[in-house]
C-alpha cells in the first residue's frame, strides 16, 4: 500500500511539473516495477503494453474516431439542429431545446464529446444569439448537451471500458442508450427551468409549419440511415464491433463524399485529425497500463478489497464513495486519463461485491460527463472556449451549472435503478 501511495505522489508531482499525463503514468509504472520487481520487467512489461495497442481488437478505436470526423465533415449536425428546431424552436428555450436534442442525435454518430461541442458550438450558438440568449446560458447548454456524444452510442470511452475489463462492447453501447435517453431529457427540463424562471435569457424562436418539419425530418435520413447501419448491423449479429467500426467510418466516408464536402485536403485533414487524436489516447493508454501494473504489483488492490470487507459497507455505499471520487479527480483530470488510472483499481472491487460490471461502466462514463463540464478542467469547457474566443470561461461556468445538478440528479437515478442501465442488453441476450 505504502508503494502505490508514493507512486500516486509521484504520478501528481510530474503533473504539478507539467509532465504529459501520459508519460508521468508511464515513467512511474515502469520505475516502480523496476524498483519493485527488476528493471528487465519493466523493460518487458513497457514493450508488452505497447505491442498491445497493435491489436486487432484495438482497431475499433481509430475506426470510430475517423467516423466521427467524417460525419462533422459532411456537416450532418446542422440537418440535426434544423430538425430538431423545427419542433420546439418556437419554445421559451426552443434553441436550448433544439442544441440539446441535436447534440444527442449527433452524438449517435460521432461518439465524441470534444468533437460534438466543437461542431455544435459553431451551429446552434450563432443561431441563438441571433435570437437574443444570454452568453452564459447558449455556451452552457452546448457544453452540457457535448457531454452526450461519451455516453449514446458508439462511444470511443465505452470502447475503451470494454477493452480494459473485457466486457462485451455491444452490451455496454446498449446499456448506455437508456440513460443516454435520460440524460438529454433532464438537461432539456434544467434548460426549461432555466428560462421558466429567467425568460430573457433563452426568448422563443420562430415557429415552423408543418411542411418545413417534414422537410427538416427528411433532411436526416443520413444520419438515421448510418445509425441505423451500424447498431442494427451490431445487434443484428451481422458483425463485430470492430467490423462495426469499419462499417461506419466507410459510410461516413460515402456520405461526406457524396455531399461533396470530401475534397482531397479535406480527406487529408480528416486522416490527420483522426491520427493524432488516436495517438493521443493510445499514449494515454499505454501510459495508464504500465501504471495500473504497477499498481497490481502492490498491495493496494487487495488491500482496498479487504478494508470494504471489514467496514462492512453496503455496495450501494461503496460505489457512492467511488462516484465522489470520480467527482474530485474530474475537476483536475481529463475524462479517459481518469478511466484508465481508476478502473484497474476499482474494478476488481466492484467485481469481489458482486455489482455488474456493465452497470459500473455505465455509470462512471456517466460520472465522467459531471467532471467534463466542471471546474477548474472541465474538458469541453475549454475547448467550446477555443471555439468561441470572445465569452469568457467564468461565463461557461455559470451557465453550466444547472446542467450539473441535473447531472448529479441523473447519477441518483442510475445508482438507485441499476435496471435502467442493465434492461436492454438483457433483453437482447447480450
Amino acid at each position: 500500500m505504502t508503494a502505490a501511495l508514493l507512486g500516486f505522489a509521484a504520478l501528481f508531482a510530474l503533473m504539478v511539473l507539467r509532465i504529459p499525463l501520459a508519460f508521468g503514468m508511464g515513467i512511474v509504472g515502469v520505475v516502480g516495477i523496476g524498483l519493485m520487481r527488476s528493471w528487465p520487467a519493466a523493460a518487458a512489461s513497457a514493450v508488452t503494453e505497447i505491442l498491445d495497442v497493435a491489436k486487432y481488437t484495438m482497431s475499433v478505436v481509430p475506426l470510430f474516431i475517423l467516423m466521427g470526423h467524417l460525419v462533422t465533415k459532411a456537416g450532418m449536425s446542422r440537418e440535426l439542429f434544423r430538425a430538431s428546431y423545427a419542433f420546439v424552436g418556437h419554445r421559451r428555450g426552443g434553441l436550448a431545446l433544439s442544441t440539446i436534442a441535436a447534440c444527442a442525435g449527433f452524438g449517435a454518430i460521432c461518439g465524441s464529446s470534444i468533437a460534438t461541442v466543437a461542431t455544435m458550438a459553431r451551429v446552434a450558438m450563432p443561431e441563438m444569439r441571433r435570437y437574443g440568449y444570454a452568453d452564459s446560458f447558449a455556451a452552457g447548454t452546448i457544453a452540457a448537451g457535448g457531454t452526450l456524444g461519451i455516453l449514446i452510442p458508439p462511444s470511443v470511452i465505452m470502447v475503451i471500458y470494454g477493452i480494459m475489463t473485457e466486457q462485451s462492447i455491444g452490451a455496454l453501447f446498449a446499456a448506455g442508450l437508456l440513460p443516454g435517453v435520460i440524460a438529454a431529457a433532464l438537461y432539456m427540463t434544467a434548460a426549461a427551468i432555466v428560462t421558466a424562471r429567467a425568460p430573457q435569457l433563452g426568448p422563443p424562436g420562430e415557429r415552423s409549419t408543418w411542411p418545413e418539419r417534414r422537410a427538416a425530418l427528411l433532411d436526416i435520413w443520413a444520419v438515421v440511415a448510418l445509425f441505423a447501419l451500424v447498431m442494427g448491423g451490431l445487434y443484428g449479429g451481422l458483425f463485430t464491433a470492430t467490423e462495426a467500426a469499419g462499417v461506419g467510418a466507410m459510410g461516413g466516408l460515402l456520405f461526406a463524399w457524396g455531399r461533396g464536402a470530401l475534397t482531397w485536403p479535406a480527406l487529408i485533414e480528416v486522416l490527420g485529425d483522426s491520427g493524432r487524436t488516436t495517438a493521443m489516447l493510445f499514449s494515454i493508454l499505454i501510459g495508464a497500463t504500465l501504471f495500473a501494473n504497477f499498481v497490481n504489483y502492490t498491495t493496494m488492490p487487495g488491500d482496498l478489497r479487504d478494508w470494504v470487507t471489514g467496514m462492512n459497507l453496503s455496495p450501494v455505499m461503496v460505489v457512492v464513495g467511488i462516484c465522489f471520487i470520480y467527482v474530485v479527480l474530474g475537476t483536475a483530470m481529463e475524462e479517459l486519463s481518469m478511466i484508465l488510472l481508476t478502473v484497474p483499481i476499482f474494478y476488481p472491487l466492484i467485481v469481489h461485491l458482486g455489482l455488474d460490471p456493465i452497470w459500473f461502466g455505465v455509470l462512471i462514463v456517466c460520472v465522467v460527463e459531471i467532471g467534463m463540464i466542471s471546474p477548474p478542467v472541465g474538458m469541453n469547457v475549454f475547448v467550446l472556449r477555443s471555439v468561441l474566443p470572445d465569452i469568457h470561461t467564468n461565463t461557461i461556468w455559470r451557465g453550466v451549472m444547472p446542467f450539473v445538478a441535473a447531472d448529479v440528479v441523473r447519477m441518483t437515478i442510475l445508482i438507485a435503478f441499476p435496471i435502467l442501465s442493465v434492461w436492454l442488453p438483457r433483453s437482447l441476450g447480450l
